[in-house]
């Protein structure tokens, strides 16, 4: 195909079922605060949405600058120390990723999540090297659900937003990715679709799908 493609990911919840983790994380992070956030709460509040927004929603006031740098990082340095020997690809995930390769496909991950964590991640899966663009909170301005963090990815590969297809399982992703042109696939990992907004396609992991199937949506 003349045209240039590209499968842009988020991490949590696309790439490895993390949430649980980050969950538990908070919970410590908040108890160490003396309260502890409902499962709903937690779905509603915490879910796709960035440091920033979690931090300044539970503790209820506006968390910026350097406060913001300390508290995300005890809390991120307690989802690593969590979560560092649980890394897990949702299944069919791996296959998948060179199935899109030999489609054609540029990859991209652009996530909320710090570096930190997308690092560790990507290494302990062992594929790092498949990715022409890699983004985390660090690298934009503006956080899902505005689409910086897909536009850049994007233009990273050097393709036109209407020529990717974005993986994501929240809804403040899904709306990001959708303000930007791209098709999307909405992972059920942590949201039914009627929680969601429209995509092109849900699934639950990537056992169904194959680089012609993705190739289809842009078709």
């Amino acid at each position: 195909m003349s045209i240039k493609i590209a499968a842009i990911f988020d991490m949590d919840g696309v790439i490895c079922h993390t949430n649980p983790y980050h969950s538990e994380a908070f919970r410590i992070f908040f108890s160490r605060r003396g309260f502890i956030p409902t499962d709903a709460e937690f779905a509603e509040h915490m879910f796709g949405k960035s440091n920033s927004y979690i931090l300044s929603h539970f503790l209820k006031r506006t968390i910026k600058g350097d406060e913001l740098k300390a508290l995300e990082e005890e809390k991120e340095g307690l989802f690593r120390e969590i979560y560092r020997d649980k890394v897990t690809p949702l299944p069919g995930l791996i296959d998948f990723f060179y199935d899109l390769k030999a489609c054609g496909f540029k990859l991209g991950v652009a996530t909320s999540a710090p570096f930190a964590n997308l690092d560790m991640i990507l290494k302990a899966l062992g594929i790092t090297g498949l990715f022409e663009s890699m983004l985390a909170s660090e690298d934009v301005i503006y956080h899902k659900p505005d689409p910086e963090v897909y536009l850049k990815s994007a233009s990273n590969l050097g393709v036109s937003p209407d020529c990717c297809v974005v993986f994501e399982d929240s809804f403040s992703g899904i709306t990001a990715a959708t303000g930007t042109g791209a098709k999307v696939v909405g992972i059920l990992t942590s949201h039914q679709p009627a929680e969601l907004p429209p995509c092109q396609l849900y699934v639950p992991d990537y056992t169904t799908l194959n680089g012609e199937k993705i190739l289809d949506l842009l078709s």
